[in-house]
């Protein structure tokens, strides 16, 4: 059964400045919305996917770096260790690389899809791109790392992006 594909919300969409609720249970709207999202994030070739990103502020995102899709519910960062620069794009804002430092390594505490609290240790790639969907959740994007300079680089850009944006 293929999923109804939800609407990626881009840059200049309210609902990404939002910071997001924390999810009191995992039931099976969360679920259904999980699963929906595994399959945009697919459909997009994402790596990551927030849920704000799809209109609904809610704790919740969906990573898959190549070894499975994961549901990370109400995320709170443990420990950090290291830093790292690298070039990071992001669905919301199509076409636009930014550098970003983040931790190499994280532990990270959740709730899972069945509501069990889970933990996980995270490296490279993966904690990169929970840390990236965790920025969603917290209303924040990766145009808000770049120093002021590298930020008027990228204003046609993104005043593409705004009216493509009002026109969906």
């Amino acid at each position: 059964m293929e999923l109804t594909k939800l609407k990626i919300r881009l840059y200049g969409d309210p609902c990404l400045r939002r910071k997001s609720k924390p999810v009191k249970e995992v039931g099976p709207a969360e679920r259904m919305l999980i699963a929906a999202m595994i399959d945009t994030m697919h459909a997009h070739k994402g790596v990551g996917l927030a849920a704000p990103q799809v209109g609904i502020n809610q704790r919740i995102m969906v990573v898959d770096i190549g070894e499975g899709p994961i549901a990370i519910i109400n995320p709170q960062i443990l420990k950090r260790k290291g830093k790292d620069l690298m070039e990071e794009g992001c669905l919301s804002l199509p076409g636009v690389l930014v550098e970003v430092k983040r931790a190499k390594e994280i532990r990270v505490q959740y709730l899972d899809e069945y509501n069990q609290v889970a933990e996980k240790n995270c490296s490279e790639l993966l904690a990169r791109v929970i840390l990236h969907e965790r920025d969603h959740l917290n209303g924040k994007l990766i145009i808000d790392y770049p120093s002021l300079k590298e930020k008027f680089k990228l204003r046609k850009q993104l005043k593409e992006i705004v009216q493509q944006s009002k026109s969906q």
